[in-house]
């Protein structure tokens, strides 16, 4: 079953389980699809695998087995700019 990770490892863009701008490759790295394709060109920076839209959970299964809350972040080249902002402004 598919973790349903809630945020952009890049760009730290919250991805709500319902969400169609959530991207994936087969390991789950997720990013947000302005990432993924403005920044990877579709391709996971992780694993080199594609990134593909993330499925949507219906409710119902949602509430049986509900998305993560923990935030993932990593230090990609492609994400230094948008990562060092964050950071200044916190």
């Amino acid at each position: 079953m598919l973790i349903l990770k809630p945020n952009c490892e890049c760009c730290d863009k919250d991805l709500p389980p319902e969400t169609a701008q959530a991207r994936i490759c087969t390991y789950e790295c997720t990013f947000c699809a302005a990432c993924a394709e403005h920044r990877f060109d579709h391709i996971c920076p992780n694993c080199g695998g594609n990134l593909v839209t993330r499925p949507i959970r219906p409710p119902a299964h949602l509430r049986k087995h509900p998305a993560s809350t923990d935030r993932f972040l990593k230090a990609h080249d492609a994400c230094a700019d948008v990562q060092d902002r964050k950071e200044v402004s916190q």
